[in-house]
């Protein structure tokens, strides 16, 4: 299935797409022929990124953008940019924040810094790129039988159920499903698919320090899972790649596929063990993750 060219002619935006699971997924797509375009705030971390690219694919083009996606104004100028230069057939939604920490705890500022750029920002990408599409649908240049566009949303496996401590992240991933249902169904006349990946654990060094402040990445997977295990970034790439790719499997849309080892159906899936802790336990992680979001500041 997973040829060289299977995603050829392809062009697909990929916010967050300079580390982590959005790089992974961008180098997949790469990989099999498609070109891609990636944003994120830390702008020389996706040059960096596209550089390494380019020495790797260098027939492919790449394309980036130090965008913040919690400011509307900032992604219509991206999106306005993309299309200038050729346009898009898919978008990842996968910029994301998330922390654990008591409820009660939390200021505004923190419970903003995730609804913004997660639950705000998706709509804003999703919504500028969507509604382009829909006028080159109305103009005649999508019909029925062509290929159709495509965006996958990476979401959590806690929408169904909530999670405790990590309130401001379940909130605005549960609304980024429910955008996915919502969008399948009104834009499905317009050759447009939506579609939402939860993923379990895939150890990255942002996730991992802030969700798992102080453990060795996979331990708790290792413990929980009924796998055993963290899952691979080769899996999420591979679903990525299957629900992007044109011709795969075009009259799924409006889903969540969950991929986490049936770790949500075993346990839930949530942070609910954190109820044993400590005050100083609370305050030890805290301090682990201002220093991990002080590095990736530096």
């Amino acid at each position: 299935m997973f040829q060289s060219t299977l995603m050829a002619g392809q062009r697909i935006l990929v916010t967050g797409g300079g580390t982590g699971l959005g790089r992974a997924m961008a180098g997949k797509f790469l990989s099999l022929g498609a070109d891609v375009a990636i944003c994120g705030r830390r702008k020389q971390v996706c040059y960096e990124t596209a550089a390494v690219w380019r020495d790797q694919f260098p027939k492919r083009r790449v394309d980036t953008f130090g965008v913040d996606i919690r400011n509307a104004q900032d992604v219509e100028t991206m999106v306005a940019a993309l299309w200038d230069s050729g346009g898009l057939t898919g978008l990842v939604n996968n910029a994301a924040g998330n922390f654990i920490a008591p409820t009660e705890s939390l200021s505004p500022r923190a419970f903003d810094a995730i609804a913004d750029i997660v639950f705000h920002g998706s709509f804003y990408v999703t919504q500028a790129v969507g509604k382009r599409w829909i006028a080159e649908a109305k103009a005649g240049a999508w019909q029925p039988g062509r290929p159709y566009r495509s965006v996958m949303s990476i979401v959590v496996t806690w929408v169904d159920n909530g999670s405790p401590y990590v309130v401001p992240s379940a909130m605005s991933k549960a609304g980024i499903e429910v955008m996915t249902k919502s969008l399948a169904v009104e834009w499905a006349r317009y050759g447009i698919r939506l579609n939402a990946v939860a993923p379990g654990e895939i150890p990255t060094e942002g996730m991992s320090k802030r969700l798992s402040p102080g453990e060795e990445p996979g331990t708790r997977s290792k413990q929980r899972n009924p796998m055993a295990r963290a899952g691979e970034m080769t899996e999420l790439q591979n679903l990525a790649a299957f629900l992007l790719a044109p011709g795969q499997c075009d009259w799924l849309t409006g889903q969540t596929i969950a991929m986490d080892g049936g770790n949500a159906l075993a346990t839930g899936g949530n942070f609910y063990e954190l109820r044993e802790w400590s005050d100083a336990q609370w305050q030890a992680a805290r301090e682990r993750i201002e220093a991990q979001n002080r590095k990736d500041k530096e």
